[in-house]
C-alpha cells in the first residue's frame, strides 16, 4: 500500500476509524508529521486535536536510528539491542529530547491548552511505525490519565511495532503491516518534513473548526 501524502493517508485512516465517529473522541497526534493528520481524522470523527508529546532516543551518529523513547511525563523506554550505548549517553539524549518536548508544550498551549483524555476515547495518531517506541511512550502516558479507551491509529507499520503497540493500547486501526520495513517514507510518495508553522497552523484550524461547530462529524471520501 502506498500513500500519496500523509493528508492522503489520514483520509483513509478516518474511515478506518469510522465507529467512533460522533463519539466526541480526543485525537493526540504526534508533532510534527501527525499534526496535519489528526487534524482530518478529528474533523471526520468529530472529536478534538491536541498533541501528545514524545521524542524518539536516536542511536549514536545514526539519528534516524531509536534505541528507544521519552514521553512527557519522563516515561523512558529504552529498546532492547541498546546494550552497546552507553548510560552518559542514553542521560544526556534524554535530556536534550525532554528540552525539546518541553519547548514544543510553550508554543502549543497558547493554541491549544492540553486535553483531559479522563473517561474519554483517546486515539494516537502517527504517520507509521518503524519500531513502535514512540507511540508506545505515547499510549503509556495517556494511559496513566485512565481513557474510558485507548486506540492506536497509523497508516502502516511493521509487524513488530503493530504486536509491541498492541500489548498497550486497547485498540490497533494499520491500514498495512508489512513484515518487510526499512522505513516509513517508503509508504509514501510524498514524505514532506512537517514545519513547526504547519503544525500550529493545524492546530489553529482544529480549535476554530472545534468551536464554530464541536462534534460535528464531516464526511471523508477516502478516493479524494
Amino acid at each position: 500500500m502506498r500513500f500519496n501524502d500523509r493528508l492522503d493517508a489520514a483520509r483513509r485512516l478516518a474511515v478506518a476509524l469510522h465507529p467512533w465517529r460522533g463519539k466526541k473522541p480526543a485525537i493526540f497526534a504526534i508533532p510534527r508529521g501527525a499534526v496535519p493528520m489528526g487534524r482530518v481524522i478529528a474533523e471526520a470523527l468529530g472529536g478534538e486535536l491536541d498533541v501528545i508529546l514524545t521524542r524518539k532516543l536516536a542511536a549514536p551518529g545514526n539519528p534516524e536510528l531509536a534505541i528507544g523513547a521519552v514521553g512527557e511525563s519522563g516515561w523512558v523506554l529504552v529498546d532492547e539491542g541498546a546494550e552497546f550505548v552507553s548510560e552518559d549517553y542514553i542521560r544526556e539524549e534524554i535530556a536534550r529530547e525532554r528540552g525539546i518536548i518541553a519547548r514544543r508544550r510553550a508554543d502549543y498551549t497558547p493554541i491549544r491548552p492540553p486535553l483531559d483524555p479522563c473517561g474519554r476515547i483517546a486515539i494516537a495518531v502517527d504517520d507509521g511505525l518503524a519500531t513502535g517506541s514512540t507511540m508506545v511512550a505515547a499510549l503509556h502516558d495517556l494511559r496513566e490519565k485512565k481513557p474510558a479507551e485507548l486506540i492506536c491509529a497509523v497508516p502502516v507499520a511493521s509487524g513488530a511495532a503493530v504486536r509491541r503497540v498492541a500489548e498497550v493500547a486497547d485498540r490497533v486501526v494499520c491500514l498495512h503491516v508489512q513484515e518487510d520495513f526499512w522505513g516509513v517514507g517508503q509508504f509514501y510518495l510524498d514524505f514532506t518534513q512537517v514545519s513547526d508553522a504547519q503544525v500550529l497552523e493545524a492546530l489553529r484550524a482544529a480549535v476554530a473548526q472545534h468551536a464554530e461547530g464541536p462534534n460535528r462529524p464531516i464526511e471523508v471520501n477516502a478516493a479524494r
